[in-house]
């Protein structure tokens, strides 16, 4: 017996060893005839370390895919990176505040270069700490949302739905970050709840109510219910209203949108900085003066105010107000506000010309497909979030206004806000002026939502026609809308199939008392350390076991200990059958004992119900079944009677007994293998042919070997 278990495991001493040999004897690459079955793994954002999400994410799908691999399915598990746009200009954004620097009066192509730059190195990185989790994807053909063949398959998504008419250039109201200095989708914001001054105004004969006295300059129209009696007498007449600055002269517009119960149920309509009243405006044909900034500052329309940050103007106007008369009362109003999700400022809503996706054709579809059932998701009551998110979809703004990402491959008009994906064009067919090329880049999610089939080189290649649609998305639930269902519209768009066949939408992990993980909070769990400490299998069991999918896990350090003595458990299992074996080796199966033929169809047992948990993505119940039967049937039991079975049996009894354990062992290994990769194929490397051949499968790599139960 190799002299190496005569130690504990040490994983430290194993894993890159065993990685190097899997990379090198081009385990990973799609293998035989089989039926297709393709994950392609999330990419992620090539900006920083992994986090323990990431290490749940890689875990679930290496299981799937070694279960997979060995059960006979040609399989490829596709990696990638993510350049991630607005998120890593944010990242290196704040390594600039570090070095002193700003982005602001950098040339474009200067910052881009330097993104590029912090984002291949961190993307190396990045691709270690994926290969150090036991990754067994196919790195051959690895790809980056940056390589010239996803660009081009994504600057003919653009074309194609603009000249289908699904792609339009508008002038209108969007979510502004004035730290930034870019527009966001509506997905990209957070809310948060925030009590503030409702302010109650003297607009003439009326009194209205606000919690942005400061634009009023941009005020154009108050507006009223139809039905309520209060204002009848108003409605359709125009009313004269003393500002602190001067008078103005608004109209009075009955709309069924006014909440009668809020305030006075008379509203003020500033269509430029607030997105119900910009639809408001749409409806009743209204001007749209702009009266805040891009950087969050009263424009020259608002008179004295003019320069002052918008919270300044707040009380300098509310101030000057009191001391005219107009401000009536004043009272405390809990509400909801939009705030950037990276940098927690309060967006400000601007009127912008930016490019717009129609989604309501292409969400259609995509709900289709779900209740046609050509999408599966888990869990499923995570398809009526994704049904009712699609249903109330409004129009996608793909503009960024920052360098770092794909440039959108269009012309515009700066005197008219004319655009076009006609790149051939030079002067503007409305106003006559030249074109220029847009500066805008494509929001991330655009190019990320392509990734299914711009990385199996749709439409012409081999791995596009065997490989798609792949079979399995697995991702954390926190992104069904930013990415799945982006890609299940776009996919569907392109190619006329749904992406993937299934959904697998994992949960946050949090800290031991269900807190959230945060650099603030002291309390993330490093991934890399902790497989450092206990080993990269002792980690990924404690991710699978006890996690259900969609719910959220509390990790501590002790679960991981604990699967670490497990893995040190099995190592000691492995080193007694392999003695017992080499004090008197068999060559074939003998005459069993009636116990250890019970034995035996109880491992047949466990390996038909494992199989059926794997398929049926209940990988926390498979990970849980073989802990127990590990450490229980096989240690606990059967390895304790044979000890006795070894000191007191017949000749007869020791063979069945040694046959036994061998099987079993050779077995167990195989189930565990998708959990515990590098434990197991250490262990299987170190048996020698004879024992893995009596065991019923001969290869030397246990990566490929062959799985114990098969459906078919």
């Amino acid at each position: 017996m190799d002299p190496i278990f005569q130690k504990p495991y040490n994983p430290n001493e194993h894993e890159e060893t065993i990685y190097a040999e899997w990379e090198k004897n081009g385990a990973f690459a799609p293998q035989g005839n089989g039926t297709p079955f393709t994950i392609l793994m999330p990419p992620p954002n090539a900006n920083g370390n992994l986090h323990v999400g990431h290490a749940l994410g890689t875990t679930l799908q290496d299981i799937m895919i070694r279960y997979r691999r060995m059960a006979g399915y040609k399989t490829l598990w596709l990696p990638g990176a993510d350049h991630a746009g607005f998120e890593t200009q944010v990242v290196y954004e704040k390594k600039l505040e570090k070095e002193g620097r700003t982005r602001f009066g950098m040339k474009r192509e200067d910052l881009y270069k330097e993104i590029l730059a912090f984002t291949l190195e961190n993307k190396a990185n990045m691709e270690s700490q994926v290969r150090s989790l036991g990754a067994s994807c196919d790195w051959s053909r690895e790809k980056f949302t940056l390589d010239p063949e996803i660009i081009a398959v994504v600057y003919d998504t653009f074309r194609a739905l603009f000249n289908d008419g699904l792609i339009y250039r508008g002038k209108r109201i969007v979510n502004w970050c004035t730290k930034h200095q870019t527009s966001l989708s509506d997905l990209e914001t957070a809310s948060q709840t925030q009590t503030d001054t409702l302010y109650y105004l003297q607009y003439g004969p009326l009194v209205v109510a606000t919690v942005r006295p400061e634009t009023m300059f941009g005020d154009v129209a108050v507006a009223v219910h139809p039905d309520d009696a209060r204002y009848t007498q108003f409605i359709g007449t125009t009313i004269t209203a003393q500002t602190p600055i001067g008078i103005m002269e608004l109209r009075v517009i009955a709309d069924p949108m006014v909440d009668p119960e809020f305030g006075t149920g008379a509203l003020k309509i500033t269509p430029a900085h607030d997105a119900n009243d910009f639809d408001f405006g749409m409806r009743h044909q209204l001007p749209m003066p702009e009266v805040i900034d891009q950087y969050g500052k009263l424009n020259e329309k608002t008179g004295k105010y003019a320069g002052m940050k918008i919270d300044e103007a707040r009380t300098a106007i509310a101030n000057d107000l009191r001391e005219h008369g107009l401000l009536v009362k004043e009272e405390p109003y809990e509400h909801t506000i939009s705030t950037c999700y990276k940098c927690n400022k309060t967006l400000e809503p601007r009127i912008l010309p930016q490019w717009f996706v129609k989604m309501r054709p292409l969400a259609d579809r995509a709900l289709e497909a779900v209740e046609k059932g050509e999408v599966r998701i888990i869990p499923e009551y995570s398809a009526k979030v994704f049904n009712k998110w699609l249903t109330d979809i409004r129009d996608w703004n793909i503009s960024r206004q920052i360098a770092w990402g794909i440039p959108i491959p269009a012309k515009i008009c700066t005197s008219c806000d004319f655009g076009s994906g006609d790149q051939s064009l030079t002067s503007c067919p409305s106003c006559n002026s030249d074109l220029i090329d847009d500066p805008d880049t494509f929001d991330t999610w655009f190019s990320s939502g392509q990734w299914p089939f711009a990385t199996l080189g749709y439409p012409e290649s081999d791995d596009y026609r065997t490989f798609y649609p792949t079979s399995v998305m697995e991702t954390a639930y926190d992104i069904l809308f930013f990415w799945v269902a982006r890609m299940v519209m776009l996919g569907l768009y392109r190619t006329g199939k749904a992406p993937f066949h299934t959904v697998y939408l994992h949960g946050l992990v949090r800290d031991p008392s269900k807190q959230k993980m945060s650099k603030s909070k002291g309390n993330v769990i490093n991934p890399l350390t902790v497989m450092q400490e206990f080993g990269t299998d002792a980690l990924r069991l404690a991710l699978i076991i006890g996690n259900t999918p969609g719910t959220d896990l509390a990790l501590s350090l002790d679960k991981v200990r604990g699967y670490k003595h497990f893995a040190n458990k099995l190592w000691n299992i492995a080193r007694f059958v392999l003695e017992r074996f080499d004090e008197a080796p068999i060559k074939e199966k003998p005459q069993l004992v009636e116990s250890d033929a019970t034995h035996l169809k109880e491992l047949s047992a466990l390996s038909k119900e494992v199989t059926e948990d794997i398929e049926q993505f209940r990988f926390h119940l498979a990970g849980e079944k073989l802990y127990h039967y590990v450490w229980h049937s096989f240690a606990d039991k059967m390895i304790e009677e044979c000890k006795l079975r070894f000191k007191n049996g017949s000749d007869e009894d020791a063979v069945s007994a040694r046959y036994t354990l061998v099987v079993t062992l050779t077995t167990v290994l195989k189930l565990l293998h998708p959990f515990t990769p590098f434990v197991t194929e250490t262990i299987w490397k170190k048996i020698s042919p004879s024992v893995r051949k009596l065991g019923g499968d001969a290869h030397s790599l246990l990566i490929t070997a062959t799985w114990p139960y098969s459906h078919h």
